[in-house]
């Protein structure tokens, strides 16, 4: 009887050599930048004229800057 070899496809390959958990540790990576600019982004939105302005900030590029989305950079 003959039994065919089976060949890993190329993902299987890579999962094999640990990208799967390069992956894991890319999206983590990605979730935790989304989470700082959310966090970033609703401070900004807190902050009045005059801190603003000590950050170098005029109001109106600070509320665009804090209507963006999380995932948009």
């Amino acid at each position: 009887m003959t039994t065919l070899a089976r060949t890993a496809t190329p993902f299987e390959a890579a999962l094999d050599q640990g990208a799967f958990s390069a992956l894991l540790a890319g999206l983590a990576r990605r979730v935790a930048l989304w989470e700082r600019r959310a966090r970033t982004r609703r401070a900004l939105s807190r902050l009045d004229a005059h801190m603003l302005r000590d950050l170098g900030l005029d109001p109106v590029s600070a509320e665009r800057e804090a209507a963006l989305p999380f995932w948009k950079g």
